[in-house]
This record gives C-alpha cells, sequence and structure tokens, in this order.
C-alpha cells in the first residue's frame, strides 16, 4: 500500500516509514483517487456534451425553456405557449336532444355502454376517469387521421377541421397524463385499456367512414356522460369521500393553476374542457346532418 502510494505521488513522499510520512503518503494516494475520480467526471460529462453537439447538429435540440418565475421548464410533452385556462363559464347544462332516428341511436348506445362502466367501478371516479380517458382520446384523433387523408386524397383544404379534431386528442391525452398522475393503474386496469382500446379505434373507425354525423354524435352524448361523471366527481370531493389532494405539476402548468391548485381545480378544469369537446362534436355532427361536409363551416380552433 505504501509503495501504490508512493508510485501514484510520484516519488514525492519517498522517505523513510515514519508516521508523520505515513500520513503523507496516504493523503497523496488521496488525493490522486480523488483527482481520478474527477477526471471520470468530467470524462462522463464530455461525452454527455459530445451526445448533446450530435444531436443539436440536425438542429433539433431542444432550447432552453424556462417558466414566468424563472424556474426550469420541466415537460417535453407541451410547451408554455400551449398552456391555456380553461373557461369555466361554459354551460355545463346543455343538452342535445335526440329527435332523429341517428340521435336516438347514438343515445341508446351510449347509455348502453354506461352500464358496464358503472358496474365495474361504481364511485371509485378517479380510476373510472383514468380509464375513460384512454377511449376519450380516440374519437379525435381517428376523426383527424381520416380527414388528413381525405384532404391530400382530394386535393382540397379541411376548413381547419384537422387541427380542431387533433387539439382535442391531445386535451384528452392531457386529462389521462394528469390521472395518472393521481391515481397509479393497476396491471389488469391496463390490460383492459389494451382491449377496450383496440376494440374501439377500429369500431370507432369504420363508424366514421361509414357515418360521420353519427360519430360526433355518439361523442357528444359521451362528453354529455363525462361531465355528469366529473360532477359526481366534484360531490364525493366536498362531501370528504375523496381526499381533496395537492393538484400534480403538470396540471398547475398545463392549466396555468395557482401554485396551492387541489384536486378539486384540476376536475373543474377538466369538465369544462370536456364542455368543449360536447359542443364542438354536436356542432359537427350538425354540419353533416345539413347534408355539408365539416370544411364548409369554419372550424372552432382553440375552443377548449
Amino acid at each position: 500500500m505504501r509503495l501504490r502510494g508512493l508510485v501514484n505521488c510520484r516519488n514525492t513522499c519517498f522517505r523513510p516509514a515514519t508516521g508523520e510520512n505515513v500520513f503523507v503518503m496516504f493523503y497523496c494516494s488521496y488525493n490522486t483517487e480523488s483527482s481520478l475520480r474527477e477526471r471520470e467526471k468530467n470524462k462522463g460529462r464530455e461525452e454527455e456534451d459530445n451526445k448533446i453537439q450530435a444531436s443539436s447538429y440536425w438542429g433539433i435540440s431542444r432550447p432552453k425553456i424556462k417558466r414566468e418565475d424563472g424556474t426550469h421548464w420541466p415537460w417535453n410533452s407541451f410547451m408554455p405557449w400551449e398552456a391555456y385556462r380553461a373557461d369555466l363559464s361554459i354551460d355545463l347544462s346543455k343538452h342535445h336532444k335526440p329527435t332523429t332516428y341517428l340521435d336516438k341511436v347514438a343515445y341508446t348506445t351510449v347509455k348502453i355502454l354506461r352500464i358496464p362502466t358503472d358496474l365495474f367501478f361504481q364511485r371509485r371516479y378517479g380510476c373510472r376517469a383514468m380509464m375513460l380517458e384512454t377511449v376519450a382520446a380516440v374519437p379525435g384523433m381517428v376523426g383527424g387521421m381520416v380527414l388528413h387523408l381525405r384532404s391530400i386524397r382530394r386535393f382540397e383544404h379541411s376548413g381547419g377541421w384537422i387541427r380542431a379534431l387533433l387539439e382535442e386528442a391531445e386535451n384528452e391525452r392531457m386529462h389521462l397524463m394528469t390521472m395518472v398522475e393521481l391515481v397509479k393503474p393497476k396491471w389488469y386496469e391496463r390490460l383492459l385499456v389494451l382491449i377496450v382500446q383496440g376494440v374501439f379505434f377500429n369500431a370507432f373507425f369504420v363508424l366514421y367512414v361509414v357515418s360521420p354525423k353519427l360519430a360526433h354524435r355518439i361523442v357528444g352524448y359521451l362528453e354529455e356522460e363525462a361531465i355528469h361523471s366529473y360532477t359526481e366527481y366534484l360531490k364525493d370531493i366536498d362531501s370528504g369521500t375523496i381526499e381533496n389532494v395537492r393538484a400534480p405539476a403538470i396540471a398547475i402548468d398545463y392549466w396555468m393553476l395557482p401554485k396551492d391548485a387541489s384536486l378539486k381545480d384540476v376536475i373543474t378544469v377538466i369538465r369544462a374542457d370536456e364542455a368543449h369537446h360536447r359542443d364542438v362534436n354536436h356542432f359537427a355532427s350538425d354540419i353533416h346532418y345539413q347534408g355539408k361536409e365539416l370544411r364548409e363551416a369554419p372550424a372552432p380552433l382553440d375552443y377548449r
């Protein structure tokens, strides 16, 4: 050990092994080992910097983004300029009364689909919301995809509806990302998501191609049910059945909520989002009922 210490120190400690010199040898060896560790750390930093430089070569490296208070922006899924404040003044009680045959089919279908949901989740609204948001994000994506393909196939504009429907899908996905922070899904719930989403995506795709007015009407009624579910969720929070915990950080940044926002604040803004999706889909269905295509009416962009 002494020899290793002497070699590491390049003979600077080559003296008779008195007690003082043994300490000097140990000190020199310790300093050398510290230097080696420091060099390894620096080498790791250099390798990391090289990786960043390699990715920035293509011009797609992430810029340094900060919040208004100067702190680091931690999210990659959305940027500060995509955050917004939900319109809480929207009328939650609006309902499209089914009059035509297809309206009644849509309304009945949604009511039937609610039965197994109520039986499985009962009043576990956190789990219910997490599960249903995995389905709610599908219609906007399917609708936007179909309109996108139609637009490039027919060489025509979409009237902004591609973006409007994709905005809806992204907004629903952010609902899910928020709920996952609050409710950790179990393995069998993840399995159920795979099954339900696979079946629903394919069924809704076929439906949207065959009858978009029926597809949008079904989504409109699904959103009405979502408003009801989130209202019940809020009742359980107010009664103390569900603890009004602190809002997840992602929700605070996405909806621009106060730093001390709670679960109740999050559910309130999500419910408002669902009311906007209700309006958009009933509006889209009405356009089709008039014998027109969506591109003939201005899309409700940024209406959320």
